[in-house]
């Protein structure tokens, strides 16, 4: 059989009284070689930070690409800590587990409170780096999908089911450092609802809660895996376009605008005419942080409004 083929049917003889009657032969199917050796799911957890926003952030770890942590930017998890070395440890895949590996940093990496150079993980563990702990889940943990549950709450938005503005910002930072070292584009789209004081003075506040749940179910609903939309403030979202440039971006923001301008949306009996302004705005060599990418679609997207509100500005 080819070794590149990981299922294999093996024959397991079944030596219960019931199979020893019929004489039968029972067909077992094996899962993938690799995914047995290598459980799914290995994650490690933020569960103290001087910077609290950030608690209970999950990062996952896979089995390709080893993931770094330290107080420069070129670091895959960045703690910003004097104590903290600018590469300060590495998690790396080895064979079906992960090791935890010091880089030589200046006051050490500390594991289950003992200081290590290198050290394989097991579930449960906790290391040290500077003043921030993670703890590492291997694959499959019930406690690992707790703090899953948990991380989803705290960045998702309870009214539209959206984004919050943490992840948006997590987002970015991931996708502008992933853009500029592949050389790929990437795409902000901003926009909010025209006028939506008025619905809320016209139609109570309730009124514009639904609209607002209603937008953010037709948004969703057409949103890819990679991407990320996210409710920014307010009547205020985000959609971040990996792979998408300024035009791409911009056809996607027009299907956008058209879809919620032609949908009924409806309050109590009463029909609610909704519109959207958009700004777009493509990742420039330049821009190093969300916050420039965000004002360059912010200026677009007021670009749209002073030019008569519901269109788009690219």
């Amino acid at each position: 059989m080819d070794e590149g083929d990981r299922k294999q049917l093996v024959l397991v003889k079944d030596e219960t009284a019931a199979a020893a009657s019929s004489n039968r032969t029972r067909l077992t199917r094996l899962s993938l070689i690799g995914e047995k050796a290598r459980p799914a799911g290995a994650c490690i957890v933020l569960i103290h930070s001087h910077d609290r926003s950030h608690l209970g952030r999950k990062w996952a770890l896979g089995w390709e690409e080893a993931v770094t942590i330290g107080r420069g930017t070129g670091a895959t998890i960045v703690v910003d800590e004097t104590s903290v070395s600018r590469l300060h440890v590495r998690i790396e895949p080895r064979g079906r587990d992960h090791a935890l590996v010091d880089l030589r940093s200046t006051n050490g990496t500390f594991l289950n409170d003992r200081l290590v150079s290198e050290q394989t993980l097991r579930g449960g563990d906790r290391f040290k780096v500077g003043p921030a702990i993670f703890k590492y889940f291997a694959g499959g943990d019930v406690e690992a999908q707790y703090h899953e549950e948990i991380y989803t709450l705290m960045v998702t938005d309870a009214l539209t089911q959206a984004s919050t503005k943490r992840f948006l910002l997590e987002t970015l930072e991931r996708e502008i450092v992933r853009a500029h070292r592949h050389g790929r584009p990437l795409s902000l789209v901003m926009f909010d609802i025209d006028h939506f004081k008025k619905i809320n003075d016209t139609h109570s506040h309730l009124a514009g809660d639904e609209v607002l749940r209603e937008l953010g179910a037709m948004i969703r609903a057409q949103v890819r895996a990679e991407e990320c939309f996210a409710r920014y403030g307010g009547e205020e979202f985000a959609l971040v376009l990996p792979e998408a440039t300024r035009e791409g971006a911009a056809t996607v923001a027009e299907k956008f605008r058209t879809a919620v301008e032609r949908h009924r949306f409806s309050f109590d009996g009463a029909v609610i005419p909704v519109t959207i302004s958009l700004g777009v705005a493509e990742l420039g060599p330049e821009m190093k942080t969300p916050q420039q990418l965000m004002k360059a679609a912010d200026e677009k997207l007021y670009e749209s409004k002073r030019s008569g509100r519901n269109r788009v500005s690219s």
